[in-house]
């Protein structure tokens, strides 16, 4: 079972890292994955686990790596004190202090007698040196900490080492101005890339901030306050302007108007009346509702919405686990060339190993960039903000992977009913009355759409039907008096041996009848293409292999995919027929399927990226991987817009990291570099890329800028 475990404070991303590795490792743990957004560690425990125990181990793993760190099971209510900047930081102040005097004594003050022509008393070498010394333990005091704390636990090579280790060798040959420079840097560093990871939480939080704290249940008529979670379905809530719908109901009482903006992207008011279904998580900006609940907390579309993103995290993008394995690898690595330019000096330049500017400077510049925090922290940022953005414009990816994988599309199947059509149907045409009768006596077992035009248009008496069985992608039959009626495709009745009469008919979907092995005639229904896929297809097409698939009859097919722009179509598929057409025109390239159906499902399961629509059945909705929720094929194109710019700031974020350490290394290597400005090359990039993956959330210019966004 899935635990959410919170980590108040977590933001060094080398020690997510690490948690989330260690955590993984345990005997009782299947896997673990850090939510960056929320702080919640979210472990897929097994069955045999202790809950109390598990919960302590884990607190450990983290009291190793990092201080001030609040753990605890996300639904326990614990008390959070915050330490003050001069609390956490008062033991650098204090060193700061200390160099602050040391450095008027020793420096200024010899400065002001020699302008001056006067004699204040100054600090000579040896007090300076102390001072120094003195102030740079201060100064590396929290990082001693985490250290000692670390070896006690077997934790022997983190960040914290290097700092240590780089500075105390700069000490070590003379360099205190710079070794100390370079701790005040890092702290300063730290401090400020810590304020830009909580604003960038903040940032992608506020995007998706659809949490409800309460329902107003009518009881009595009297209107109660309850938990969404306390509240059962039938229940009816009151929905006062300026609230958000809490659960999914029906309104059985007033009409209004709902802000959609935070759940579709869609700017524009929705007005629902009596008898209208709703979907909790929009906004009441009208009158007040009465509406009886359909669906509880757990399963309603704001808890899912809230879930799949909370859980977006445990599905990570190809570049998240490639950088994973890189940041293992990087640090030793460029660890071990510092240690092996110390040995170069000392074969062959061993006079010029302790000079100030010497080998043992330039491989301790080595450890300070050595920190792969930059790449660590901004590539999971820049997808997690993807998602955020989506999400905010209607559109769920179910995971990073799937957010990375939409890049590299080149094959769109879609299917026809509720995709681009409205899947709203209309009776066009009919036989006979009796035709009407016996289909609609059959068809109300049924909950396809075309079944429900079916049954709607009819008025007449219906007959008692009983032995029912439903064959999914052919149609229905039943017994009436012990004869059987048959409803569907031609090949379903042509199947049972029922010989169809009328061969020339107008384009349309077509349900043909027959009772007691006669036929009967045939209903056509309409199902109108929707205005906004026939320019999303069309552009679409311009860059991918667009086709449709569907189970309807040729005529129609034909006809809808040439509204389309003549796009290739296959028609007449049963599931398992558009399963084996959509392998045969895929090969080899990353495929897409869009659907909404029942039907859909299993293409939408074993297509390499499946997208259902927001009206989908719920089984299409659990095995797809991107949901559009307000039933917009234009949100198609918005969904690969916002994936490219994603995977393009993360590349942006990679080379500029690379490139930079790459560079200051080489300077460093050949004595081109000063330590205390080598710290940009650590926190200095850290911060540039997380300011840089936040882009895609303020940016609007991509989502409808016709130039297309490269892909590196």
């Amino acid at each position: 079972m899935v635990r959410k475990i919170k980590m108040e404070n977590l933001t060094c991303t080398n020690c997510i890292a690490k948690v989330e590795r260690r955590t993984s490792r345990l005997s009782y743990v299947n896997s673990a994955s850090f939510n960056f957004a929320n702080q919640v560690l979210l472990v897929d425990f097994k069955d045999n686990y202790n809950e109390e125990q598990a919960l302590n181990e884990i607190k450990a793993i983290v009291d190793v790596l990092e201080d001030n760190i609040l753990t605890h099971y996300i639904e326990d209510q614990v008390e959070i004190k915050k330490k003050t900047f001069i609390g956490e930081y008062k033991y650098v102040l204090i060193g700061v202090f200390i160099i602050l005097l040391d450095l008027i004594g020793f420096r200024v003050f010899p400065l002001i007698n020699r302008w001056f022509n006067i004699n204040i008393p100054q600090i000579e070498s040896p007090l300076s040196d102390i001072l120094y010394w003195v102030g740079y333990l201060f100064l590396i005091s929290k990082m001693l900490f985490l250290q000692i704390r670390g070896l006690k636990n077997f934790n022997f090579f983190d960040e914290n080492t290097l700092m240590i280790i780089a500075t105390i060798a700069a000490m070590a040959i003379g360099q205190y101005e710079e070794a100390i420079a370079v701790v005040i840097f890092y702290s300063v560093g730290e401090y400020l890339q810590g304020r830009a990871v909580d604003k960038s939480r903040n940032e992608v939080a506020s995007l998706i901030n659809l949490k409800v704290d309460y329902a107003n249940v009518l009881e009595n008529n009297e209107v109660i306050i309850k938990e969404p979670d306390q509240v059962h379905i039938g229940d009816i809530l009151v929905v006062k302007n300026g609230e958000r719908i809490p659960l999914d109901g029906v309104i059985v009482k007033g009409s209004t108007s709902l802000n959609t903006s935070e759940l579709t992207g869609e700017s524009k008011l929705k007005t629902v009346n009596e008898g209208d279904q709703i979907l909790s998580g929009n906004i009441n900006v009208g009158d007040i509702i009465h509406l009886e609940v359909t669906k509880t907390y757990e399963n309603s579309t704001l808890s899912k919405i809230i879930d799949l993103i909370e859980n977006s995290t445990n599905k990570k993008s190809k570049r998240e686990l490639l950088i994973t394995k890189f940041a293992k690898v990087y640090t030793p690595i460029v660890v071990s060339l510092a240690g092996l330019l110390v040995l170069y000096g000392l074969i062959f330049d061993i006079n010029n190993v302790l000079t100030p500017y010497g080998y043992i400077y330039r491989a301790a510049i080595f450890l300070v960039i050595s920190c792969p925090c930059s790449l660590v922290l901004s590539v999971p940022l820049s997808y997690y903000a993807g998602i955020g953005t989506a999400a905010k414009h209607g559109i769920l990816f179910k995971g990073s992977s799937y957010l990375h994988s939409i890049t590299e599309v080149e094959t769109i199947a879609m299917d026809k009913t509720g995709t681009l059509t409205h899947g709203d149907f209309f009776i066009q045409e009919y036989s006979n009355e009796e035709t009407l009768r016996y289909a609609a006596s059959i068809e109300r077992y049924s909950n396809h759409p075309i079944a429900r035009a079916i049954v709607d248009f009819n008025h007449q008496e219906v007959f008692d039907v009983e032995n029912i069985q439903e064959v999914p992608g052919y149609g229905i039959q039943g017994t009436i008096d012990g004869k059987i009626l048959l409803a569907g495709s031609k090949s379903f009745l042509k199947k049972n041996n029922i010989f169809i009469e009328d061969e020339k008919l107008p384009i349309g979907s077509y349900t043909f009848v027959s009772y007691d092995n006669n036929y009967i005639g045939y209903i056509i229904i309409k199902d109108e293409l929707k205005e906004t896929s026939m320019q999303t297809v069309r552009e679409l097409s311009q860059e991918y292999d667009t086709v449709m698939l569907t189970g309807d009859n040729e005529k129609s097919a034909r006809d809808i995919a040439m509204q389309l722009g003549g796009i290739e179509y296959y028609a007449e598929l049963l599931p398992e027929g558009k399963i084996e057409q959509f392998n045969n025109i895929t090969t080899n390239s990353v495929s897409m399927f869009v659907g909404d159906g029942i039907n859909d499902a299993p293409l939408l399961k074993s297509a390499d990226i499946g997208v259902s629509m927001g009206s989908a059945s719920d089984l299409a909705i659990e095995v797809s991987d991107v949901i559009i929720i307000n039933n917009d094929i234009r949100l198609l194109d918005k969904a690969f817009r916002i994936a490219k710019k994603t995977r393009f700031l993360s590349a942006e974020n990679i080379i500029f990291s690379i490139g930079v350490k790459i560079i200051f290394l080489t300077m460093s290597a050949f004595g081109f570099m000063w330590m205390w400005l080598s710290i940009f090359a650590d926190v200095g990039v850290a911060i540039l890329c997380v300011l840089n993956a936040l882009r895609i959330i303020y940016e609007k210019k991509y989502l409808t800028s016709k130039a297309k966004i490269k892909k590196e």
